[in-house]
């Protein structure tokens, strides 16, 4: 199956931890970064999740929101610093890619979040993703 979700990161669950209704699974990405997953319990349950299992997490670009420092006192769960390595600005949106430790991720934001912030390539920046807004798959 071929996916228009940008962002498919290969790692490997390291934890699951379950609810009623829902279950937080933590992910070792294959570059050493890690992810939280929110997702239902029958997800967990159909995809067969549970330590050691091989997923990809997947994360549409325009989940992504991007910062240049540390932002303290936030919900957001996953805060993985990379660098851009592309910036493509647009009228209204702007594409850009950043390179983690052993993954690249893409995120499309508004054209003025890109020259607020003062983006260019080479600038570090930290992708903030929701657990809510990050998908399970496996093979």
């Amino acid at each position: 199956m071929t996916l228009s979700i940008r962002n498919q990161l290969p790692g490997t669950v390291t934890e699951v931890r379950t609810g009623e209704v829902m279950a937080t699974v933590s992910v070792r990405l294959d570059g050493g970064q890690h992810l939280m997953a929110a997702i239902t319990l029958e997800a967990v349950e159909d995809l067969a999740l549970a330590p050691g299992s091989t997923v990809r997490a997947l994360v549409k670009s325009t989940e992504i929101a991007l910062t240049t420092t540390e932002v303290k006192g936030l919900s957001i769960r996953n805060h993985v610093p990379g660098t851009i390595t592309h910036l493509a600005l647009g009228d209204v949106m702007a594409s850009v890619k950043v390179a983690t430790d052993g993954a690249e991720l893409t995120a499309v934001i508004t054209r003025d979040a890109a020259t607020d912030l003062g983006l260019f390539v080479g600038s570090d920046v930290i992708a903030l993703i929701k657990s809510t807004e990050v998908s399970l798959a496996t093979a």
